[in-house]
Formats: C-alpha cells, sequence, structure tokens
C-alpha cells in the first residue's frame, strides 16, 4: 500500500509529523527548563549590585557622605 513508506515517516504522514511536533516541544521545553534552572536570580537581583553603587554614588557626589563612607558601603556592596 503507498502508505506503508510515505516518505520514510511510517504510518500516514500525519501521525510521523506528529511524532516530530512531539519531540520538538519535549526538546524545547527542556532546554526552557535548563535556561530557567540556570538563571542567578531574577533581574532585579541581578542587577540590584549596580543600582545599589549608582544610588551611593549619587550620595557621594552629592556631599552625603565622605569617601571613606562611600568606600566603606562600597566594599560591603561588592
Amino acid at each position: 500500500m503507498w502508505t506503508d513508506h510515505m516518505m520514510g515517516w511510517g504510518g500516514d504522514g500525519f501521525f510521523g509529523l506528529g511524532h516530530l511536533l512531539w519531540w520538538a516541544l519535549l526538546i524545547g521545553g527542556a532546554v526552557v527548563v535548563v535556561r530557567w534552572l540556570l538563571r542567578t536570580g531574577s533581574p532585579a537581583d541581578r542587577f540590584g549590585d549596580d543600582r545599589a553603587l549608582s544610588i551611593l554614588k549619587e550620595r557621594y557626589a552629592r556631599g552625603e557622605i565622605d569617601k571613606g563612607e562611600f568606600e566603606a558601603r562600597k566594599r560591603d556592596i561588592a
């Protein structure tokens, strides 16, 4: 019968295509999960130190804190 070897998919073409889509979704989902697990926290956590340092620099520039306090707090942030 002509459906026995339809483009090498096995069975009918839709059944084979369904399997390909299933594997694509499964692999894509695994990639998304792994990337999610490997993230280093939320974006706020990743950029929190930069924001804190920026605020510290602004306070130093406005004269709210002196150089010693700036350096001490900068070490605490890092």
